[in-house]
């Protein structure tokens, strides 16, 4: 596949690695930033399992069908840990999540 058929699905890699980069450095300020652990180290995975997602579609690697699987399977989990949270950060992540791992499956 082409860069531009890639788009839709590089767009929403690239929203979701910046909101879950966003939503770990927000849980960073919570009162009770241990709770927050695992959603932290979530948001950190997604957001380089994204990244590398997004990266890989826009070279038209061969391998970028492969990776987008193992992306939406991370963004569902990360997903999964932020609605365990009730705040907007995660709430926002949980959203970007859902929606980069719907683009993802499409991929296979």
């Amino acid at each position: 596949m082409k860069y531009h058929e890639y788009q839709k699905c590089i767009d929403a890699c690239l929203k979701c690695a910046s909101t879950c980069n966003h939503c770990a450095s927000s849980c960073l300020s919570e009162h009770d930033v241990k709770m927050m652990a695992k959603c932290i180290q979530m948001d950190m995975e997604c957001a380089v399992l994204c990244y590398a997602a997004a990266q890989l579609m826009s070279l038209g690697s061969v391998h970028a069908k492969v990776i987008c699987k193992l992306c939406a399977e991370v963004c569902k989990a990360c997903a999964e840990e932020c609605k365990k949270h009730h705040n907007d950060h995660c709430k926002e992540c949980a959203d970007a999540c859902n929606k980069c791992a719907d683009e993802c499956s499409k991929m296979q």
